[in-house]
């Protein structure tokens, strides 16, 4: 995260500056990174006069760093922010037995040799059994995986499809990458100047061949091929009112105009991953807008299903009227305008990074078209959703 900071710093010559709030966040964090957005920025370059907050909303983090950054420049508290968000999948924190914690801690406060020694002989082997993070719901106790399986059953997405639209987005993420669009957006890091996760020799064949991972039966669709991957990454977006681009002679890409966060029940009822649906759904009445009244889309691929249950839920007559409250369907939209550099599915999936990186896909489309309106929308962990709506004049 330091390093996506120092990038955006460089990028934007804000080094030594001070601006009115920088919002970041982590998903999976060890306890020491308590402090996680105001480490950042000391380490950033920007002034240590910056003050830096953290915020967890699981994959929506970075989106909804972006929404306060965007209240607090509308409501004129400050002129500029930066929100972001970071996740080392790699670097999880391992968690240990409640015995075993309780022995550490009473050794750690024993004030003799003999006292911090004595604890240490009530250790019992399965003690050491470590206890490793899991996307796993603690209600249903399901992973998100398994989930997803459900809800691709429910709307009946077929295996053949959700294998297309994997291959789709790593097809167009790596074209995106040798035309050069994430030349300027993509801060190297150890050397590292490409996701390194983009199956640029995949094919359809290749992904076919893959087994179900959720549900290993024949009725399974999910594959480590079309779910997202869990891997390490950041992202970080300057936000701020026009007054002030101005003045620092910086070109505005895009608008954030709209925003809209659902949640659902999916405990009974609602699919785990469905509540982007009705956020878009509600920011769309909000906005006066229709589904197709966009230049491009920018919908985060969780797992292949759920891109495609997400858009089939739009399309269904039945469900846009009893779970939406609509009297007609959204409607379809055009694919070719769908996740048009790529895809989570290629571009990988760290947790609180995803947001801010579609927000900044979405805003250099819509610049490098001249123009335009392109919708965002992430669904995360706990049943819930994050979109927003972005335009360019």
């Amino acid at each position: 995260m330091t390093a996506t900071l120092n990038g955006l710093v460089q990028k934007y010559d804000l080094k030594g500056q001070t601006i009115g709030d920088v919002v970041l966040g982590a998903v999976i964090k060890h306890s020491k990174d308590w402090n996680l957005a105001r480490e950042c920025v000391i380490g950033s370059g920007l002034s240590l006069r910056t003050p830096a907050v953290d915020m967890q909303r699981a994959c929506g983090t970075s989106i909804e760093a972006c929404i306060n950054i965007a209240n607090k420049i509308a409501l004129g508290q400050i002129e500029a922010g930066i929100a972001g968000g970071v996740d080392s999948i790699s670097d999880a924190p391992i968690v240990y037995s409640d015995a075993f914690r309780k022995i550490a801690m009473a050794s750690y406060r024993g004030r003799s040799f003999f006292r911090k020694l004595a604890p240490w002989f009530r250790l019992k082997p399965n003690y050491l059994a470590p206890q490793y993070p899991a996307v796993t719901e603690p209600r249903t106790k399901l992973s998100m995986g398994e989930s997803m399986e459900i809800t691709a059953k429910e709307f009946d997405v077929a295996r053949e499809h959700q294998d297309q639209l994997a291959l789709a987005s790593h097809l167009k993420a790596a074209a995106a990458y040798d035309e050069g669009f994430y030349e300027d957006l993509v801060i190297p890091y150890r050397d590292v100047e490409e996701d390194n996760n983009i199956r640029r020799d995949t094919s359809f064949e290749k992904l076919k061949s893959l087994k179900p991972v959720f549900d290993r039966s024949e009725a399974g669709t999910l594959t480590a091929g079309n779910s997202t991957p869990l891997t390490d990454g950041a992202a970080a977006v300057l936000l701020a009112s026009e007054e002030w681009a101005e003045r620092k002679n910086l070109p505005v890409s895009a608008y954030l105009t709209y925003c809209k966060v659902a949640a659902v029940n999916f405990i009974a009822g609602d699919g785990l991953l469905m509540a982007p649906v009705y956020a878009v759904s509600d920011m769309l009445r909000q906005a006066d807008l229709a589904l197709q009244d966009f230049d491009f889309y920018e919908i985060h691929e969780a797992f292949a299903a759920q891109t495609i249950a997400t858009l089939k839920a739009w399309q269904s007559e039945q469900f846009c009227r009893e779970r939406l409250g609509r009297n007609r369907p959204l409607g379809p939209i055009e694919l070719a305008k769908l996740n048009v550099k790529g895809g989570s599915i290629a571009i990988g999936h760290p947790f609180a990074a995803t947001g801010a990186r579609v927000i900044a896909n979405m805003a250099k489309l819509l610049q490098t078209k001249g123009g335009g309106r392109g919708l965002v929308s992430v669904c995360t962990a706990g049943g819930m959703g994050v979109t927003a709506i972005l335009e360019a004049p």
